[in-house]
């Protein structure tokens, strides 16, 4: 080093700019629907007007007639499918499971045609009796082997009967939460095509094979290709997933949904065009999967000091027939605090809807609105301030499992909340109002698993181009900026400046990556990013010749699993509702956050925010509603399914503390993208009961409830 040369600065931890931001906002950043194809046709949907029954004939002959339409496909000529997904074996066979589902579709010149030969399809059904009704007690509720996650249905230590029937305070009540459906910026959107490519080296002789292009708007390329592929019963070669750009997910495009076959179907019935299709918001509703309604019957027990002898959290919720989706709502449960006797469960009931999916914080979201508006009633009971009860029940190891925490900072996020939030300015309950305004405060604490993925592994390649550190990797960014971290990661690994690396992610032809999802890209995709990079280094010093490559697949470290893993958080909120409307405005919200390293503030507090307004939409506004009578979501636009607006969230800050979990990965980041969301509409209703005196055990929070 020469005497005015300075070292150079790490990457990891700065506060960097998007690299995708200009294009992002200059409107140049490609979307699936966007992207350039040669002679593009445009497909429109045929859905069912029923919820049970089968398609008893379809008449297409005055769309077929209709000049600039190219084909309908319905289950009658529609290419088959092998049954390895049951969510995807669409069109091959007339039973409907459930209303909107995919009967059909046209394809045609122009969307406009297409839409309106679309209302020239006659279609005639034999229904049959449905059940669209969420009931506890229903007749067929069941137990599920297992629940989202692959975690356990069930468990149970020590007698929770025996616990709550000598505790000296019992709090015993049930808490609601709706179905809530996706409603990210783009909606979902394909593109298809079907060509032949030649096959090479030792196979040339067999000549061409078909060959699949899709330009998909998902969470996951490496993963929507190995589930194409099987179902198509294609090899995986045939099949590439194109999808650099993501207008937001949240789960809704972690696992290909019925569209994406119904419009690869379609395009093999026109095979050489490529076959756009973008869902119509309404659509969204019907496709591509929601957020399961649950019932939660949450029991504590607890000594006169607060201390937890018993916790029992108890599930039903829904799923659809066609195929089941188990949401892990009582499993945050199981880590949050410490008390010998505990028991966990959840029950499914089977009804004539779509097919639920993960939604962001699947499980955690419900579970922990339940269990923190439990604990704030427990405190309340105990005449206890409810930060000081969630103290006072911290576990000094996992409780079910008594592994210990990798890292374990709540109490300093509760600590550290409370005094940025100005806690100890905490009015008594109803004591404070402003004109027709009742002012309160509420807390609620968060948590998120660690998800690792291991069994899957993901890979990345470093390639030495022109000057620059090529970084290969299937990852998607859905906003959430991994564009920005992963080169971030990369340069420092590599040892060099982060404009010396150039990205290349989201195409299904890199190297295989895990979905976006669980809140792991970070942390996995950084791993195998790392482990490349260091490698390369380590092969080609500081001056790699032209070509250079090396791959690296991450890892989970060594002795990982003799821990229990988690993110944690709190959560802080005041509000003000108003006695003569009953409507609730949130005045302020503030998360605190230990969520390992965090490699980039500027994206990590979008996230966090993001994650929060998130939260508080579930709170005030989400609800899909169901009609038993059709088997529907009623609601089904951004007209009548509220969503929160900037109006809505005057005063939002995140702040996290410093953390390092070495047990997640050379990053020693834990995620991001769901802590912020739960555990927040707790801490709201729980405001809303200090400004009150009025508990809401049920999602949203309206003012119809206050009245």
């Amino acid at each position: 080093m020469t005497p005015n040369s300075q070292p150079r600065q790490h990457s990891v931890g700065q506060d960097r700019v998007r690299v995708d931001g200009p294009l992002k906002v200059t409107g140049t950043a490609p979307y699936a629907y966007e992207q350039r194809v040669e002679n593009p046709a445009y497909l429109f949907a045929l859905t069912s007007d029923i919820a049970k029954g089968e398609v008893s004939r379809i008449d297409a002959s005055a769309a077929l007639a209709l000049p600039g339409v190219l084909a309908v496909l319905t289950h009658e000529n529609a290419p088959r499918l092998v049954p390895a997904v049951k969510e995807l074996y669409i069109l091959q066979s007339p039973k409907v499971w459930y209303r909107n589902q995919y009967v059909g579709a046209v394809v045609a010149e122009t969307p406009e045609i297409a839409r309106y030969a679309a209302s020239l399809v006659r279609v005639d059904y034999r229904e049959e009796a449905h059940d669209a009704e969420f009931r506890v007690e229903h007749p067929e509720k069941y137990r599920p082997a297992f629940v989202n996650g692959f975690m356990r249905t069930d468990t149970k230590k020590g007698d929770v009967e025996a616990a709550l029937s000598g505790a000296e305070v019992v709090l015993d009540e049930v808490y609601t939460t709706p179905q809530e459906n996706h409603n990210p910026m783009e909606a979902h959107s394909m593109i298809a095509l079907w060509d032949r490519e030649a096959l090479g080296g030792a196979f040339s002789l067999l000549g061409e094979r078909p060959h699949l292009t899709v330009y998909d708007s998902t969470q996951g390329a490496s993963v929507t290709r190995a589930l194409l592929a099987s179902v198509l019963g294609k090899l995986p070669g045939q099949v590439e997933i194109i999808s650099p750009y993501v207008g937001g997910a949240f789960g809704s495009k972690g696992y290909p949904h019925a569209p994406l076959l119904l419009v690869t179907l379609a395009a093999q019935l026109v095979a050489g065009r490529p076959v756009k299709y973008m869902l119509t918001r309404q659509e969204m509703f019907a496709h591509v999967g929601y957020r399961p309604e649950t019932h939660q019957h949450i029991r504590l027990g607890a000594g006169r000091d607060g201390t937890l002898r018993a916790i029992a959290h108890e599930v039903t919720e829904t799923t659809g027939k066609l195929r089941e989706y188990a949401e892990q709502t009582a499993s945050a449960t199981r880590v949050m605090y410490a008390a010998e006797n505990r028991l966990t469960s959840h029950r499914l009931v089977p009804l004539d809807i779509g097919v639920g999916t993960f939604m962001r914080a699947p499980g955690e979201f419900p579970g922990m609105f339940g269990l923190e508006t439990a604990m704030d009633e427990l405190a309340e009971k105990l005449g206890m301030d409810p930060i000081e009860l969630r103290v006072l029940n911290e576990p000094d190891q996992d409780p079910e499992d008594d592994k210990p925490f990798s890292t374990r900072n709540l109490v300093a996020c509760l600590r550290e909340g409370a005094n940025i939030f100005g806690w100890e300015n905490r009015p008594a309950v109803a004591e404070r109002q402003e004109g027709e305004w009742q002012i309160g405060y509420g807390v609620a604490a968060a948590t998120y698993p660690n998800q690792s993925q291991a069994a899957t592994p993901t890979w990345a390649r470093v390639r030495y181009e022109g000057g620059l550190y090529v970084v290969g990797i299937a990852a998607s960014d859905l906003g959430t900026g991994a564009w920005t971290i992963l080169g971030q990661i990369a340069a420092d690994a590599l040892d060099v400046d982060v404009e010396q690396v150039r990205m290349d992610i989201g195409s299904s032809d890199l190297p295989f990556a895990t979905l976006a999802g669980g809140s792991t890209g970070t942390f996995t995709w950084g791993g195998a990013v790392s482990v490349a990079c260091i490698q390369f280094r380590d092969k080609y010093g500081k001056h790699p010749p032209e070509g250079a490559e090396m791959r690296g697949r991450h890892q989970m470290p060594k002795d990982a699993n003799k821990f229990s893993r988690h993110a944690f958080g709190a959560h802080f909120a005041e509000v003000a509702v108003s006695r003569v409307t009953g409507e609730i405005r949130v005045r302020r919200l503030l998360g605190v956050y230990a969520a390992g390293r965090i490699i980039n503030p500027r994206t990590a507090n979008s996230q966090l925010i993001g994650g929060m307004t998130m939260g508080l939409s579930g709170a005030l506004h989400e609800e899909s509603v169901v009609d038993p009578r059709f088997g529907h979501v009623v609601n089904h636009s951004l007209a009548d399914y509220h969503i929160a607006a900037h109006a809505d969230v005057p005063d939002i800050q995140a702040r996290w503390l410093e953390e390092f979990d070495p047990y997640y990965g050379p990053q020693g980041a834990k995620g991001i993208g769901e802590i912020g969301v739960v555990g927040l509409p707790a801490a709201i209703g729980n405001a809303i009961y200090n400004a009150t005196g009025k508990r809401l055990r049920g999602l949203p929070f309206t003012p119809d409830k206050l009245l």
